[in-house]
């Protein structure tokens, strides 16, 4: 789990030590996404696996011990056994006799030894560039990682407000039901006593049947929204808490050019662009030095032990002997076919290419600070729009079923203002919520995204 990770643990288990609800709310599931969502860990686990190059990168300019040992037995003598005719100097009897034996391990010769080395390398400067460039590598991971847990955190929040949004709408839509069934049974009577004709019956049919179709079609909605919260975190929720009435709506807070500052410094993906150019910087430096001398020192003792070789005899060397030695060793490479120009070149390459790269991701950023920042502004003005369209359309519904009982107005025109009411309010609370993400979308561009954030958000929370 990564830094972010660990501070949010802390403080989500305070704040469950302290307080008890029915429903999981929205700190209880990211806490619970932090722990088990496979994305997150999916990038911890690339981020472990990019560190261990800075070690393997460090290792080459450090010394390196090794330790080697082998024993040996050596024998010889004929493949078959010698034999030969020999007359007894008594009897004067001839006999075969074995006068060599064939090969066997003894008698034999035993030699053992050990010996310990020792490596460092001296001057070598594209492994000390290669170890500068793994550095910034291992930062720009770091800042990839970062940006993975605010990503995290904004999909915990999207599909928890995608929830409230089916389950808006899905209440909105069985009210609408209910209001399309009592106009169905009020007109059904107002035909039998002659009151309006059947056209008007049939109209109500239809639009009650659309009604429950479109119910229908929510559930379905709704539980695929739940499904997707679960893929998250792993854990059903079957009862989540909702976003309370009084949530304040209000503008951003401060002008477009302090957002667009406050990016520059803080944005996550212009850093982790920084460091990647950082890396190919370093690592052009190191191709650089591969035309470059280099010296290693090398320094070893052994220990050997032989045994002495006997012939006709004579005993001929064996014994115990120690050896040790010291290099000093200079490399300077002069054609290798071409190879290190080519690394030069493609290092080269890759310099230019991540320089793109970060080009590119600060005019993104530019646009992206201004987009979010102007759909901010834009939600608090079109949630101020909607709610002045519902109480419009419920004016203008009362007067239609005014209208209609007296007689100045239709049946269609009452199903057509109803429908318009109940589309204000899907409008209305669809433009909340995307007032919320759009609020958390503007902090995760700017790079100032937090766990704060979501604890902030979470106590705008009730059953």
């Amino acid at each position: 789990m990564g830094r972010l990770a660990k501070f949010f643990g802390i403080l989500v288990l305070s704040c469950m030590t302290t307080s008890f609800s029915y429903g999981d709310d929205l700190l209880q599931i990211l806490q619970l996404a932090l722990e088990n969502d496979p994305t997150l860990r999916q990038a911890q686990a690339s981020y472990r696996e990019n560190r261990e190059g800075v070690m393997q990168s460090r290792s080459s300019l450090l010394p390196s011990f090794g330790l080697s040992g082998s024993t040996t037995r050596l024998t010889s003598g004929p493949t078959d056994s010698i034999y030969a005719n020999v007359t007894d100097p008594v009897s004067g009897d001839t006999a075969l006799v074995r006068v060599a034996n064939d090969a066997s391990f003894r008698p034999g010769i035993n030699n053992h030894q050990w010996t310990i080395g020792l490596n460092q390398s001296v001057l070598n400067l594209a492994n000390w560039y290669n170890f500068q460039s793994a550095k910034a590598r291992d930062k720009a991971a770091a800042v990839n990682l970062a940006a993975q847990e605010q990503d995290l955190i904004m999909r915990v929040a999207a599909a928890y407000f995608d929830v409230l949004r089916a389950i808006d709408t899905l209440e909105t839509n069985v009210q609408e039901e209910e209001a399309a069934l009592r106009s169905l049974e009020q007109t059904r009577q107002r035909e039998e006593v002659g009151l309006v004709a059947i056209t008007d019956v049939y109209d109500s049919q239809a639009a009650y049947d659309l009604a429950q179709n479109t119910t229908i079609l929510q559930q379905d909605i709704l539980q695929s929204r739940y499904e997707a919260l679960e893929a998250i975190t792993g854990q059903a929720h079957p009862s989540i808490e909702v976003l309370r009435e009084d949530f304040p709506i209000v503008p951003v807070d401060g002008n477009l050019n302090d957002w667009e500052r406050q990016a520059e410094d803080s944005s996550l993906a212009v850093a982790a662009a920084e460091y990647n150019l950082e890396a190919s910087r370093k690592n052009l430096k190191a191709r650089k030095s591969d035309h470059l001398p280099t010296i290693d020192f090398s320094g070893g003792f052994g220990h050997f032990v032989t045994s002495p070789i006997v012939s006709q005899g004579i005993q001929i060397g064996g014994g115990a002997s120690d050896r040790t030695s010291l290099a000093l060793s200079l490399s300077i490479p002069i054609y290798s076919g071409g190879a290190i120009a080519s690394r030069r070149r493609a290092a080269e390459y890759n310099v230019i290419s991540a320089q793109e790269s970060l080009n590119f991701t600060e005019r993104q950023l530019t646009q992206n600070i201004r987009n979010a920042y102007r759909r901010v502004n834009t939600d608090v003005l079109v949630i101020a729009q909607r709610q002045q369209s519902i109480t419009s359309a419920q004016s203008a519904l009362d007067a239609t079923e005014l209208g209609a009982e007296v007689g100045t107005r239709n049946i269609v025109e009452v199903l057509l203002a109803r429908e318009n009411l109940y589309r204000a309010l899907r409008q209305y609370a669809d433009a909340r919520y995307n007032y919320v993400i759009d609020t958390l979308v503007l902090r995760q561009v700017a790079g100032i995204l937090t766990p704060q954030d979501i604890i902030e958000l979470n106590e705008w929370l009730q059953q």
